[in-house]
């Protein structure tokens, strides 16, 4: 008994004032610390981001200035080609300031030009500069879809043909990658039924059909098409 008083009523007690006294002495809420009663909107963002895909940046940064020196940041890494670069960057402008259509992606584009131009590169710098990473772009090569059929392949097979649960490439590409830049690379290849389906910046999405086992449609609104 007199043992366990004197832990219960000494010891405890001491080590109490000095983890309080310690505590008063690092006032800031620094990553060095062991424990910490309270956590900051960067670690919250941190998380969220991984669990949604949402670039940190973009629920934390104030995007108005990033948004005003777009063409500086994508000529870092694209030489040249002025106008395609202005372009990208009106459209996404009035995307962020609300001047869109929220049902459509943020914007499509048609790029035409030689290898080597920079139309794959401005692709890249685009989705590193929206979503912080390049991982955010989806490349889909058109050529593979040369065949009239093929559009079943990319959009997925309709109601009552087998495949109909799985989706197509394309859908379940951008059902699991919302925010995301959408490349169709060699558009020139594939058929004409392909293009309708892949150049949904002509008009609203014509994909009224389930896409997946969970049904529903992906998330388009987020997305820039090229």
């Amino acid at each position: 008994m007199g043992r366990m008083s004197e832990i219960q009523y000494g010891k405890i007690p001491a080590l109490e004032k000095r983890i309080a006294e310690s505590g008063e002495g690092e006032t800031d809420t620094s990553s060095h610390q062991l424990l910490r009663s309270n956590v900051t909107e960067e670690e919250i963002a941190e998380v969220v981001s991984r669990w949604t895909g949402i670039p940190v940046s973009k629920m934390l940064e104030g995007e108005r200035d990033k948004l005003l020196r777009m063409e500086e940041a994508l000529h870092e890494r694209v030489i040249g080609q002025d106008e395609a670069v202005e372009a990208v960057a009106n459209a996404v402008r009035r995307s962020r300031a609300g001047l869109s259509d929220p049902n459509r992606p943020n914007g499509s584009f048609l790029f035409l030009g030689p290898t080597g131009v920079g139309k794959t590169e401005l692709c890249k710098s685009l989705a590193n500069f929206l979503f912080d990473t390049e991982e955010a772009m989806v490349r889909i090569d058109m050529s593979e879809f040369m065949e009239k059929h093929s559009v079943a392949r990319l959009i997925g097979a309709p109601p009552g043909y087998v495949g109909y649960e799985e989706g197509g490439y394309l859908t379940e590409a951008v059902r699991r990658k919302p925010y995301s830049v959408l490349l169709l690379d060699e558009g020139g290849k594939s058929p004409p039924g392909c293009l309708q389906y892949s150049a949904p910046g002509v008009g609203r999405w014509p994909l009224n059909r389930r896409s997946g086992p969970y049904g529903g449609l992906p998330q388009y609104r987020h997305r820039d098409d090229l």
